[in-house]
């Protein structure tokens, strides 16, 4: 007997793509198209609702349809997407009040500075997990609110919904008959109490956002209906949902405490599982829901690094080296280790742990001996010990989640890479777990549906159904390591003064 299919539609942030995979995890076929982006002004970015929706059903369709299966064959649909994204539209019609704002967005930094400086930030905190920042969607909301004619009144009079990128998709596909989110992308808004598990009277009055606009809080690998059978030709159950960082942590198979992911792109997202504990980080990390699955929580610790791949884009565009990635690796791999060139990409500040907005880019160690190849393994090495420090700082913040041997599980762009991968164990000290397969995030979300859809007994079962990997251990010695990373240290206490 044929397996049954999972179809998992990944929303993200330049493209809306969507991938049929077996219950063994195998990825069959895929369809997507890229999404426009909107800048209306400096700082400013967003998404046309309408213009995912239709991008959504056509990748659903086309993936079925390339792969030359039929939807009867599809167990379940799950849903990822880019976390903070904010949508509104009337409940009657459908219609969107205003284009979506984006998690990039920066429109409501002066309202954020506002109850920065009234002391409010460590209460949010409290309750949320999270920072007073525009990145998150409830100033969004609140800013959608004050901005569109007449969309107070609205809200008050029940005739508006709101909702991340999920929930929008999930209310459009069901036809109108579900507003539903998943605990990750509900714990991303700065409206969810993380631990009571429910949306925060208290935030709801901080931000001035009423309650009644957010949609219902369900599990990641849960029901969330199903679609309307006009829409895909069939009616077929959602039955997963996850925020993109959280899909891929469960892509990656991290469930159990301990268990961490790092995802390298641009910049760099890590998440280390902490269990059911949710603990407050001294290093400004974010505390979010890794997963909510049977009605059971559990928590990660965040981090981002700003700079990743753009460092290595920034050798070639700023430095003229040619050929792409490939062409610096070759690069870097001919440097001389013993000349300790150290650049700081602190391109646009510095993230956690540092959070230091006005740090600056700078190269340290030069001689006359160094050149290019030595710029360029800096580079690369920048994004390891960048690593490390968020390592050391979800080491301080769980340690009960640092017991035993400790693994990082990467994915994305560099970690295509199995000289960097191998560097990256090196620096940083612990073993390094590289996908084969790269769409993670999408392989979480169809692992969630096919929990929910009881093609897998549990999470357990469903992380085993993941593409191999490939193993990297640290094999440089103790001593030069701890000199990297102290000269790592020494250039970053610079550049904050530069």
């Amino acid at each position: 007997m044929d397996q049954p299919l999972i179809l998992a539609l990944d929303q993200g942030t330049t493209s809306t793509r969507a991938i049929l995979f077996s219950a063994d995890g195998q990825p069959l076929a895929e369809a997507g198209a890229p999404l426009q982006q909107h800048y209306p002004r400096d700082g400013w970015v967003e998404h046309d609702a309408e213009e995912i929706f239709q991008a959504s059903v056509a990748a659903l369709k086309g993936a079925v349809e390339k792969a030359g299966r039929a939807l009867a064959e599809v167990a379940a649909i799950g849903i990822t997407n880019q976390r903070e994204t904010l949508v509104v539209w009337e409940k009657a019609s459908g219609r969107p009040i205003h284009k979506a704002i984006v998690w990039q967005d920066r429109r409501t930094e002066s309202e954020c500075a506002r109850l920065r400086d009234q002391g409010r930030e460590k209460r949010v905190t409290e309750i949320t997990g999270l920072l007073l920042d525009p990145y998150f969607s409830g100033t969004k909301l609140a800013w959608l609110l004050d901005h569109v004619a007449g969309a107070r009144a609205a809200a008050a009079a029940g005739e508006l919904l709101a909702g991340t990128i999920d929930t929008w998709v999930i209310w459009k596909l069901t036809g109108g008959k579900v507003h539903a989110t998943d605990a990750t992308n509900a714990s991303r808004t700065l409206l969810y109490d993380i631990r009571a598990g429910e949306w925060s009277p208290e935030m709801g009055d901080m931000l001035q956002v009423p309650l009644g606009l957010l949609p219902d809080v369900r599990d990641c690998a849960g029901d969330f209906g199903e679609t309307d059978a006009a829409i895909l030709g069939r009616a077929i159950p959602i039955r997963g949902v996850a925020g993109d960082q959280q899909a891929a942590l469960m892509g990656q198979g991290c469930i159990r405490p301990g268990e961490m992911k790092a995802t390298y792109g641009t910049g760099c997202f890590m998440l280390i599982n902490t269990g059911e504990a949710a603990p407050v980080s001294e290093a400004r990390l974010l505390t979010t829901v890794a997963a909510r699955v049977g009605g059971r929580t559990t928590y990660a610790l965040e981090g981002a690094i700003f700079i990743a791949g753009a460092a290595i884009q920034w050798l070639g565009e700023g430095l003229g080296i040619d050929g792409g990635p490939q062409a610096a690796e070759r690069l870097a791999m001919e440097a001389n280790d013993e000349l300790g060139v150290v650049l700081v990409p602190a391109f646009t500040g510095l993230g956690a742990p540092w959070w230091d907005a006005n740090a600056r880019g700078a190269i340290f160690g030069l001689t006359r001996d160094a050149g290019l190849a030595e710029i360029s393994r800096a580079a690369f090495d920048a994004c390891a010990l960048q690593t490390r420090d968020l390592i050391e700082a979800m080491r301080a913040d769980a340690p009960q989640a640092f017991k035993g041997d400790v693994e990082l599980r990467i994915d994305g762009g560099m970690s295509r890479s199995p000289w960097f991968s191998q560097r990256l164990a090196d620096l940083t000290g612990v073993g390094v777990c590289r996908a084969t397969y790269q769409e993670t995030t999408a392989l979480g979300a169809a692992l969630f549906a096919g929990v929910g859809a009881g093609v897998y007994r549990d999470v357990e079962e469903a992380a085993g159904a993941r593409p191999r990997t490939e193993a990297y251990r640290p094999a440089m010695a103790p001593d030069p390591r701890e000199r990297a990373y102290a000269r790592w240290l020494d250039a970053v206490n610079r550049v904050g003064t530069i």
